[in-house]
This record gives structure tokens, sequence and C-alpha cells, in this order.
């Protein structure tokens, strides 16, 4: 294996010279700096990053911890934060806990072990067992997605209380009375803060609390929005309209009610949350509450970059929580078929 001694032998220069080249390059001549540099390519020379952590003490890596990578909203939190470590000098390590909390601990122990410069995470484990485990071995993390408290650690989330209100609140605004809200499991505290907000739309226009009918499903997918789809289909007295924890759910019970012959949003008014790209491009375009995920990765990721900086003062942890946004497309745009069944 080349090491940074044999580059500075070939380069006739000491390796503290090497090292700045590589390191602070504004340390050294762009005479010493292009030869060093042709040696390094010409021998192919790779910087080790576990021996410069060891040395260090810190590392250029941010891990990025999420539910599940399959769905659109979490990839792009990763593009926001992937851009702000990036311009910082930094990389992110991408890992999916697949809604498991054996899986979280699993990637929190490897973190750990790769000693990474810090953890943005959206939890799996709601008993928060895996983080006060994690929290003794000193590295910082930063939730993502999900409001906590500010003394415990910072926090990036969207006002799901607010989105709920909001989709369900439109739906009652274009005339329906029956609503039917398809939660994922119901330990996610987004899934049931939206329920929440649903129920206060409901509660705000007067309406009787069995307005509205709440279906819980075990994943936030499209076969689970499907499975919901069958089931509102065999309801008696059929809500009119649907609000669903995330785009996923809605698009399955879209493909539901195509399959089986109901018109949206003439039988059936549909409404997602989060916006991904496939809300607008849905056979039948997707109203959706909007989530900012790349600006929310964005933040996630400065506000570890400025706790974990070499720098850093006494840190004061912050919560910083997005106002949802309501786009209306085809969906839910027509009046219910029956209005006030």
């Amino acid at each position: 294996m080349i090491s940074i001694k044999d580059v500075a032998e070939q380069a006739g220069v000491s390796v503290g010279t090497v090292s700045n080249v590589i390191n602070r390059p504004n340390l050294v001549s762009a005479d010493t700096r292009g030869r060093v540099q042709a040696v390094i390519d010409r021998l192919g020379y790779v910087r080790s990053e576990s021996a410069r952590q060891l040395r260090m003490g810190r590392s250029r890596i941010l891990a990025l911890l999420v539910l599940d990578m399959a769905n659109p909203f979490f990839v792009d939190m990763a593009r926001g934060a992937e851009k702000a470590a990036r311009a910082a000098g930094l990389g992110v390590m991408l890992c999916n806990s697949a809604q498991s909390a054996t899986e979280e601990a699993d990637y929190l122990s490897l973190f750990a072990e790769q000693r990474v410069r810090g953890v943005l995470i959206t939890p799996a484990d709601t008993t928060g067992r895996n983080l006060a485990s994690f929290r003794r071995r000193g590295i910082p993390f930063v939730f993502v997605d999900r409001v906590v408290p500010s003394h415990q650690a910072c926090s990036v989330s969207v006002d799901d209380v607010a989105g709920g209100e909001l989709a369900v609140g439109h739906l009652i605004a274009a005339g329906h009375r029956a609503i039917a809200y398809v939660s994922g499991p119901s330990q996610l505290p987004q899934c049931r803060d939206r329920e929440a907000g649903a129920r206060a739309a409901v509660a705000a226009a007067g309406l009787p609390a069995d307005a509205l009918t709440v279906l819980e499903v075990e994943r936030l997918d499209v076969a689970a929005g499907r499975d919901a789809g069958a089931r509102l289909l065999g309801l008696a007295g059929r809500p009119t309209a649907v609000f669903c924890a995330n785009d996923l759910i809605a698009l399955g019970v879209l493909q539901a009610m195509y399959a089986a012959g109901v018109s949206v949003p003439g039988e059936l008014a549909i409404v997602g949350y989060d916006d991904i790209e496939f809300a607008a491009a849905a056979a039948v375009p997707l109203t959706s509450v909007r989530q900012p995920a790349v600006q929310m990765g964005r933040r996630a990721a400065e506000l570890l970059m400025e706790e974990t900086a070499e720098d850093a003062g006494p840190h004061t942890h912050r919560r910083v929580v997005f106002p949802p946004e309501l786009v209306v497309r085809d969906s839910s745009l027509r009046p219910p078929a029956e209005a006030g069944r």
C-alpha cells in the first residue's frame, strides 16, 4: 500500500509538506504543491481517513438514519443534508432503519464504532431507549421530522397538527361530512399529530366526532394504501373523502379506487401528505400537504455542524418547526357525489 512517506520520498519533500498539500494547501507554494500532487496522482496515493480521524479525534462523516429509504420524502431530506455537508467539506453516510427499533440500534452501534462526527435521525424506537444508550457515547445528534423538547437535542420538523387541520379543513370546505383518516403506525408521533389536526378541523367545523373514521395501517407505503383502500370500500356508509398520513398511502388508495372503478374525486376525494414528486404525476394529480423536505435536511445538517464545529462554543439546542403548505390538485377538487351524506 502506498504511504504518505512514499509520496514524500518520490517528491523530495518532507512528510509534513505532503500533509500540508493534502490538508492545508494554502501553506505550500504553487510549484511544490504541483510537484507533490503529480506524485500523488502517479502513485495513486489515497489518504487513510480512519488514520486521520484517530490523529485528529474528529470525523468528516455525518450519519443520516431514516425510517424508509423507499419513501421519496426521505430521499429529498437526504439531498438537503448532503448539500449542506458537502458545502462544509463533509460527507453523509445514509442508512435505513426500515421502521425497526432493532435495525436502528444496530446502526447506532455502527456509527459509534466508526466515530462519526454526528447523527441526523428520524427515530424508529419510540421508547427512546436506543438514543438514551447512544447519548452516552458522546456523539451529538439532531432529530429530523420529529419534535422533541429543546433540552434533549436540536430538532427540525413540520407542524403536523397544523398539517392535519389543513388537509381535513380543505375537505370539509369542499362539502365533505364523512371523512376517513388513514394513519400509519399509531406509535409514530407524526401520525398521531396529523390525526390530532384532523380531529381539530372536524371540531372547528362543528361536526360530530364520528364524522372522522380512523383506519390504521402497519406501514407507510403504497401496498398499505391499497389494503386501506380495500377496507374503505367495505365500510358501511362509505366516506366521501380520505386524508392519508403520507403520499405513498394515498397513492395506494388511489390505485385501489381505480381498480374498483370508483371515481376520484367524483366518488372519493383524496388528500395525501409530504407532496413528493410522484404526487403531481399520479393518474389523478394528488392534493397533498407539503413538507419542505430538502430544507429540513439542510437545516438539520447545519445545526449538527454548528454543534460539532472545531471552534464551537457552548451549544444551545434549538427546535426548528416549518409550517406545512396545502397544495390542491385534481384529487380533491370536485364536490362529493352525495354532499352531506
